[in-house]
C-alpha cells in the first residue's frame, strides 16, 4: 500500500456524516476509506461522460465523409492565407 501524499478536509452536516459511516460499516470500510471510494467513483463517471464524443449515425457519416473530401478553405480563411503568403514573400 502506498502512503498518501495530499491531504484533502472536508467539513460535513452530522446528517452526511452519519450516512457515510453507515454505509462505511455496510462496505466493511472506513469512512475516509468509502468517500474516497465514492468520490474517484463518480469524478471518473463524470470525466468519461463530459469527454466522450456523441453523435447519430447520420452526423458519423457526414462527419467521416468531411474527413475524406479534401481541404478547401473557405472564403475568410482563403484571404489570410493570401494575406500570410504575401508577407512571407516580402520578408
Amino acid at each position: 500500500m502506498t502512503a498518501a501524499t495530499a491531504r484533502f478536509d472536508l467539513k460535513l452536516k452530522e446528517d452526511e456524516k452519519k450516512l457515510f459511516s453507515e454505509a462505511a460499516a455496510l462496505m466493511g470500510t472506513t469512512t475516509a476509506g468509502f468517500v474516497r471510494t465514492a468520490a474517484k467513483e463518480k469524478a471518473r463517471a463524470l470525466l468519461e461522460q463530459e469527454t466522450r464524443v456523441s453523435m447519430s449515425a447520420r452526423d458519423f457519416a457526414r462527419f467521416v465523409a468531411a474527413l475524406d473530401r479534401p481541404f478547401a478553405p473557405n472564403k475568410a480563411l482563403e484571404k489570410v492565407l493570401q494575406s500570410v503568403r504575401s508577407s512571407v514573400r516580402r520578408a
